[in-house]
């Protein structure tokens, strides 16, 4: 059974760097993030022979230029069996110096593709820049004992360790965007027209949770019932996230409607409970609903499942 998928996407989206050439070491796909390692535009590399696209820098030492790099895609070419190269040095044209370059180590990886006559139709190149770990002080101490094997090894933890921080950061930023949107959302809803008119008798200070996962669950309303009344009503809603805040906002909106509609803080949380039998999410909500009468100082309260 072959998977349905589409690779095109998911080169694209992929964080690591890859490039699709030819048999005849012709570009024919670069990735995003390829591109933002080398610091071109597609449409300066595709279509051109890897060499011509992203030509040897001819002031680099012999052992640490293309000849290396060339000699493992033809390598991978004409055998079909993958090659690594690790800490190779391939530098890169340097932006605003004509014929001038920057140093630049990486590590490669050359994966072959067989077209459907058994022979390879595809080189894919992963390229992970290294060069931070071998410019790295602390690096160089920490290996300088090690085997040629060894600092390939650290480089690959290095790129990873440096990836896994890069997703943990995007992540974090995630979260942070996810709570802001939430407690945005939160604000508005209970954005209450008629907290003003009681400011004397009703003080309100809300704390959403520390975490995104756990904000817009809770909720709090006043009503103004002229000429003497005044209802208030809180409540919390089971779950988290953007889901919660949506079935607060509209169980806030029907006790609200309900109260203005019927004499008692319990009749109105029957009709709240009977509009939230039909809603998904909603049965395990809790509401307590207050009424004030301030001319005879009577209140009345209710509390209750609305289910």
């Amino acid at each position: 059974m072959t998977a349905d998928i589409d690779f095109t996407a998911f080169f694209a989206t992929t964080p690591s760097p890859y490039l699709v050439l030819d048999s005849d070491l012709v570009i024919r796909y670069a990735n995003r993030a390829y591109l933002q390692a080398i610091g071109v535009a597609g449409e300066e590399v595709t279509g051109k022979y890897f060499f011509d696209a992203l030509p040897e820098n001819p002031k680099a030492p012999p052992d640490h230029e293309g000849q290396n790099l060339k000699a493992s895609l033809h390598q991978v070419v004409d055998t079909g069996t993958p090659d690594s190269l690790v800490l190779q040095r391939y530098d890169l044209p340097a932006p605003g110096r004509p014929l001038g370059f920057q140093e630049r180590w990486w590590s490669f990886a050359h994966t072959p593709l067989p077209g459907p006559d058994g022979r390879v139709k595809w080189v894919v190149q992963r390229a992970e820049d290294v060069t931070a770990f071998v410019h790295s002080p602390r690096v160089r101490r920490l290996t300088s004992d090690f085997t040629e094997r060894e600092k390939g090894m650290a480089a690959e933890l290095y790129v990873r360790a440096r990836e896994l921080y890069r997703l943990n950061q995007e992540l974090r930023q995630a979260n942070a965007r996810e709570r802001q949107v939430a407690v945005t959302l939160q604000e508005a809803m209970l954005d209450v027209a008629d907290l003003h008119r009681h400011i004397e008798q009703i003080a309100v200070r809300y704390l959403p949770a520390t975490t995104s996962l756990n904000v817009c669950g809770d909720w709090y309303d006043v009503v103004d019932l002229p000429p003497d009344r005044f209802a208030v009503a809180v409540g919390d809603v089971v779950g988290h996230g953007l889901h919660a805040a949506a079935v607060m906002g509209m169980l806030r909106s029907a006790l609200s409607a309900a109260i203005r509609a019927v004499p008692s803080p319990a009749q109105a949380l029957e009709v709240l409970g009977l509009y939230a039998r039909s809603m998904e999410g909603a049965t395990a909500a809790t509401a307590f609903k207050i009424l004030v009468d301030t001319r005879s100082r009577l209140i009345i309260y209710s509390s209750r499942m609305p289910a």
